[in-house]
């Protein structure tokens, strides 16, 4: 949730940690904050709301210093202000912390501090943390990295913490479990820590990828080393980055929302790069390949996800089951391991999320690993927690998604199960060879096709501007377009604030029906397909109510066209690819009304990119 950036070195630390903070913005931003190390004094400023915010409070302020830690906030304990934002302070000064994740005994530790003599400021529970830090310091007489080890050890939940010490001015002390930080190894022998590696790319291509429970110190006489909390000694292991700096710009457009839905034409087509040819009739997802027989042989899958990439997954249900009849349960990643889940050694668990770090999926997987099922992940960053823990899986190659609410992951991952479902169904034998070079050929299509339904962008705009002063909307669709209707609903809210819904067209009689009136607009997929006469009676059904028809159809259909207030054409293509070109009119109408609505497109309120707690 939080972003956390730090350096030490020989450069001026500020101007590469506020650039990070920018960088990492996405992941929070309810407060921003700073500490820098110089002339023995750690210097520390911070302020509510962004980054920017900071940036205007700390001009003119002592900003020297070659080492020092930065935090970007999504506030979990504590209301978003000055006091609550990170970096915090041991008592004399002596500490300054930064932490991403929730202390889930903070509340225990806290009570046992303040019995110690430690009065506190802030409402958070990484204070605590902190306290605790100095606190065993200086009645154990222990190195500040020790410290941090012993106090880690008192610690529940989830973390990656940076901290800096007057007494240390040559180092700096990292540590995670469950919540994402990498190690940056700079070529005149400093270091670069963050939540990813947005902020290091600039600087570095090296980085070292921290597993749970291990602590780095990166000491600029003694270089990187890393312990596990039992203390032990391990190896580095470093990996060179593919990040490229110039896809982390906006590139001319005005949000990087934007800029990622008109990505997709090339991010689909990376996504199956390497991975098929149309022409030579072969599928091979080489990530999964040792595996695929498993699958083709599990009583059922099990896929988990939350969010967009639980819209995702629900396609996948359908490409799965309709494909390769193999039975398929998508759940809630942060609902499955609560309801005490029927999971054993026969079934494939896979887990798909964007940044491969969320805190749910993550539990989710830990469970089903710990059944004995396989687990498999589909993902996007290359080195995030989810491809470490899983067995095997596939990256979607979508490339670094800024935007907090998904589009261009949306459609990759959608891509990626389309592909492990025509493989299995190709070699289970359950469709025919006909069929199988069909859809090879459809989705070799589709990034053309995408191109083509963005250039739909100015009729998309005017249907905006007609409907962005609604106060609800609903969302409809059958079949596989039912997790487009869910995932378009969806980004409504998100950015724009509207509330809207999103059901299954048959549904709608069942409850939704109610809320219909001449102010309610109705977005409704009605692509040529098995369902379609179903739907054109649901929108008769509206239309009957007075409700306002927005229909995604066919190219050249003319039913619906007659019945309803607006259409938006996409092309023909294989029913089953239908929810990935579907889905672009949505992620366009949603951008267009949160412009219309004066909200901030790439960062909507309350929310934050990685999820990376419970």
């Amino acid at each position: 949730m939080c972003g956390i950036v730090a350096y030490i070195g020989k450069k001026q630390a500020y101007p590469i940690i506020l650039k990070g903070l920018k960088r990492l913005e996405y992941r929070g931003y309810d407060s921003a904050g700073i500490a820098l190390l110089h002339d023995n004094q750690i210097n520390l400023y911070k302020r509510q709301g962004k980054v920017a915010n900071l940036e205007e409070f700390a001009a003119n302020k002592d900003l020297n210093g070659t080492s020092g830690i930065g935090h970007t906030r999504w506030a979990t304990h504590g209301a978003p202000n000055d006091v609550n934002a990170h970096p915090h302070y041991s008592t004399d000064g002596n500490l300054a912390l930064i932490h991403n994740g929730i202390i889930e005994n903070y509340d225990t530790l806290r009570k046992e501090l303040i019995l110690h003599g430690y009065v506190f400021k802030s409402e958070t529970d990484t204070e605590v943390l902190v306290h605790l830090i100095d606190d065993i310091q200086k009645n154990e007489h222990v190195s500040i990295a020790e410290a941090v080890r012993l106090a880690l050890l008192n610690v529940v939940g989830a973390y990656a913490i940076v901290v800096i010490s007057k007494e240390n001015p040559n180092q700096l002390i990292a540590a995670r479990k469950s919540s994402p930080l990498v190690v940056g190894i700079g070529g005149e022998g400093d270091f670069y820590l963050a939540s990813d590696a947005t902020p290091i790319v600039e600087y570095t291509k090296r980085v070292v990828y921290l597993e749970d429970e291990e602590i780095a110190i990166v000491d600029l006489n003694d270089g990187l080393k890393i312990f596990n909390i039992n203390n032990q000694e391990k190896t580095p292991y470093i990996q060179q980055l593919e990040l490229q700096l110039e896809a982390l710009e906006k590139g001319g457009y005005e949000h990087f929302m934007l800029k990622e839905i008109h990505e997709q034409p090339r991010s689909i087509r990376d996504c199956f790069r390497g991975r098929m040819n149309a022409d030579e009739g072969w599928v091979s997802l080489g990530g999964i390949k040792e595996y695929e027989q498993k699958m083709i042989n599990a009583q059922r899958i099990v896929m988990v996800a939350c969010g967009t990439s639980w819209h995702a997954c629900l396609v996948g249900e359908y490409l799965f089951e309709d494909l390769a009849r193999i039975n398929v349960e998508v759940e809630y990643a942060s609902e499955f391991r609560y309801r005490n889940p029927i999971i054993n050694e026969n079934d494939i668990v896979i887990a798909v999320s964007q940044s491969g770090e969320t805190a749910d999926t993550m539990a989710a997987l830990e469970l089903a690993k710990s059944k004995g099922a396989t687990i498999l992940g589909i993902c996007n960053v290359v080195g995030s927690s989810i491809s470490r823990i899983t067995d095997a899986g596939s990256y979607t190659h979508a490339g670094p998604e800024i935007g907090v609410a998904s589009t261009k992951a949306f459609t990759a991952q959608v891509t990626v199960l389309t592909l492990m479902a025509v493989s299995l169904a190709h070699k289970k034998g359950t469709i025919s060879e006909t069929k199988f070079h069909t859809m090879l050929a459809e989705l070799e299509a589709i990034p053309e096709k995408v191109k083509m339904v963005l250039e739909k962008n100015d009729i998309i705009e005017k249907i905006a501007l007609e409907y962005k002063d609604a106060t609800n909307a609903l969302y409809l669709g059958r079949g596989s377009s039912f997790p487009v209707a869910l995932e378009g609903a969806l980004k409504l809210k998100e950015i724009s604030y509207i509330h809207a819904e999103g059901y299954p067209a048959a549904e709608m009689k069942h409850g939704p029906i109610a809320l219909i009136d001449e102010e309610m607009p109705v977005f409704v997929i009605a692509t040529k397909g098995t369902s379609y006469e179903k739907v054109v009676s649901n929108i008769q059904e509206v239309k009957a109510r007075k409700g306002k028809i927005i229909a995604i159809v066919t190219e050249g259909d003319e039913t619906v066209k007659e019945i309803a207030d607006h259409v938006i054409e996409i092309p023909d293509t294989d029913e089953h690819l239908v929810p990935i070109l579907a889905t672009i009119p949505f992620q366009l109408l949603s951008y267009h009304i949160a412009v219309m609505r004066g909200c901030n497109v790439d960062q909507p309120r309350n929310l934050a990119k990685s999820v990376t707690v419970e």
